[in-house]
């Protein structure tokens, strides 16, 4: 296990507009744009308006489906509505790499979603329109030959039948560190974070369905304790000028090399919550992987192109020891850490700080947690602690499946046998894995109050600004 570290630093920088009347107040003024270096990300292109507005859509193919998401930004940069949203997201399962032997079945799976775009973007500015697909941890896991072929059948669907502005390079799958970044910039933009100091903003952690992030600021001081890399790598903090402010911004994230037909490729480590299952499964030794599962079930679990005996046995699951096996999976004791502080894998933690204190957590941690019943799921935020994982974990643990059916219906059939794995996965990912206290407060978030509106915790928006702000 060896840790990614960075090629070049990469700049945003703000460029300060005037701000323009919106019809919905309290947003994050003034313009991203990416400069200097490897870009970050696909090529950024030239949003464009009716008047001083602007249109991006932005596709989030993920592990678990494929989302897409439309923002209009005014010349400041403000969010604006479209009709009576402030943002049009729909989404549809499952993700392109369920569709790994048939490329052309992948991009067929984004038609409706793009239809659904196409409604809400005025015809005359269609073909200016700048569409951007980020694909993340689904394909990864897929290896360099199968992503590139769904890739490619994706850039030709949106040639050949999208009405939008769209290149070859603006199809890519994203690694880690630009998920957990443009996540980082989504919400503290939401939040009008940026333009203060460091310590003011909040950190993020994403948990997906095939990785997760986390990323927050820390100090000019701790950027420069970074653990040194090799030439060639990525480094762990990436410097950022948003609205006039320098911030340095650590972004967590592992890697292991595959051996590809042609030479070593990278991918990145499965801890995303789907991807965690195969890894306790994996962990899982003289087949303890059973105390994570419900009495009741017999089955197996298929992750990629790997399945996995996955039965529970008939004294059921123990919290205690299903624990034990997620932290065996997260390799909390790495040897290869030889790093001051590190999170689980061998990699370093960043060291802490104010800019990690006010935690937003997003994606399954608030899922599991509405669907556990310590969150209200018509809430868009949540505060809760860690414990409270922990808590929920030990209640579902003492259930067999047809019990945890009835006690929680808003479970998929599918995703009952695994629940004690997934909440015991999350409390351990958060105490045990980025060293998180188990009492301290955090905000579970599934949208982010933007004046009178809300708008999905995502890294697309990050994303989107970029597009929306770069000539």
């Amino acid at each position: 296990m060896v840790v990614l570290s960075p090629v070049l630093l990469v700049s945003f920088v703000l460029l300060l507009m005037p701000r323009s009347p919106a019809s919905v107040t309290g947003g994050a003024s003034g313009v991203l744009l990416a400069t200097g270096g490897r870009r970050w990300g696909p090529q950024a292109v030239g949003g464009v308006g009716d008047g001083s507005n602007r249109y991006a859509v932005i596709f989030d193919a993920g592990s678990s489906g494929s989302r897409v998401h439309v923002y209009c930004f005014d010349e400041s940069l403000d969010l604006v509505p479209i009709g009576n949203a402030i943002e049009v997201f729909k989404q549809k399962k499952p993700g392109l790499s369920s569709y790994a032997k048939d490329p052309q079945e992948a991009a067929e799976s984004l038609v409706s979603l793009l239809e659904e775009a196409e409604k809400v973007v005025p015809v005359e500015l269609r073909e200016q329109t700048p569409v951007r697909v980020g694909a993340t941890a689904g394909l990864r896991a897929l290896g360099a030959e199968r992503s590139e072929e769904i890739l490619q059948a994706v850039r030709d669907l949106l040639r050949d039948k999208s009405s939008f502005k769209s290149e070859p390079d603006w199809v890519s799958v994203l690694d880690g560190s630009q998920e957990g970044a443009f996540a980082w910039v989504t919400i503290n933009y939401l939040l009008e974070k940026l333009g203060k100091p460091y310590s003011h903003t909040v950190g993020v952690v994403d948990l997906g369905g095939g990785s997760v992030q986390m990323a927050y600021a820390i100090s000019e001081k701790d950027a420069a304790k970074a653990p040194q890399v090799s030439d060639g790598e990525d480094s762990y903090v990436k410097k950022l000028v948003l609205k006039g402010t320098t911030y340095y911004l650590y972004v967590h994230r592992c890697w292991y090399q595959t051996v590809t037909t042609a030479d070593v490729s990278h991918s990145y480590l499965h801890y995303g919550l789907l991807a965690a299952r195969a890894e306790i499964l994996k962990a899982g030794e003289n087949s303890d992987y059973s105390n994570c599962m419900l009495d009741g079930y017999h089955g197996k679990y298929q992750y990629g192109d790997d399945t996995f005996e996955a039965s529970g046995s008939s004294s059921g699951a123990t919290y205690s020891k299903c624990r034990a096996v997620a932290v065996r999976a997260l390799k909390v004791d790495e040897p290869a850490c030889t790093h001051m502080k590190c999170t689980f894998g061998g990699v370093w933690n960043g060291g802490g700080g104010d800019g990690q204190k006010n935690l937003f957590v997003a994606s399954f941690f608030y899922d599991r947690a509405a669907q556990a019943g310590f969150v209200n799921p018509k809430a868009a935020v949540a505060k809760v602690k860690p414990s409270d994982f922990e808590e929920a974990a030990r209640r579902v643990c003492k259930l067999n499946v047809k019990e945890a059916h009835a006690t929680y219906p808003d479970v998929s059939e599918e995703d009952i046998p695994f629940l004690c794995m997934d909440l015991v996965y999350q409390h351990t990912l958060l105490v045990d894995g980025f060293g998180v206290d188990p009492y301290q407060d955090i905000t579970l978030v599934k949208k982010v109050r933007y004046g009178s509106s809300f708008v999905e915790a995502a890294w697309p928006l990050g994303s989107a600004i970029e597009v929306a702000s770069s000539s």
